[in-house]
Formats: structure tokens, C-alpha cells, sequence
């Protein structure tokens, strides 16, 4: 794809966007939604977070997550890198 086409999808973009912001108008929510999300949504509390950092039970097993998933990525890249080498040898 060449510099013209991508700088014309560009241009063809930014005039959608423009037409929409002057066709489309904004839409509130309703006070009784906001109000909802804003009970549902509560950050815990200093005592909660502590408590969850002190459970070493959970952080060795958020930790071996982490080891696990990483593990999997960097064995799945190796076998990646192992058959895309075969394809084609130096």
C-alpha cells in the first residue's frame, strides 16, 4: 500500500468524523444510571488492600500466574521461531 493511499483513507476519515460531529448529537444518560454505576463502583478500602497483599497465599498463586503464562508465551515463541527457521535456512 503506498503513502497516497494510506493519506487518502486518512483524509476520508477525518471528513466521516466531521460530517458525524455535525450530523449525530450528544445524548446524555439518565441521573438514575449514574447513580447506580457510581454505588456499584467503589474502590476498597486502605484495611482491604493491605489484607490482600499480607495473603501470601493468593500472591504466590498470582505469582505463579504470571510464571506460568510467561512460560507458555516464551515456549510457544520458541516453537514459533523453531518451524519459521526451518522454512527458510540460512
Amino acid at each position: 500500500m503506498s503513502a497516497l493511499n494510506i493519506h487518502s483513507h486518512e483524509e476520508d476519515f477525518n471528513l466521516l468524523e466531521t460530517h458525524l460531529a455535525g450530523t449525530l448529537k450528544r445524548v446524555a444518560p439518565p441521573s438514575d444510571i449514574i447513580q447506580r454505576l457510581r454505588e456499584r463502583i467503589t474502590l476498597p478500602t486502605r484495611e482491604a488492600l493491605t489484607l490482600r497483599l499480607h495473603d501470601w497465599k493468593t500472591l504466590f498463586f498470582i505469582f505463579g500466574g504470571v510464571m506460568s503464562g510467561m512460560l507458555l508465551l516464551v515456549t510457544i515463541a520458541r516453537a514459533l521461531y523453531y518451524f519459521a527457521g526451518r522454512r527458510h535456512p540460512l
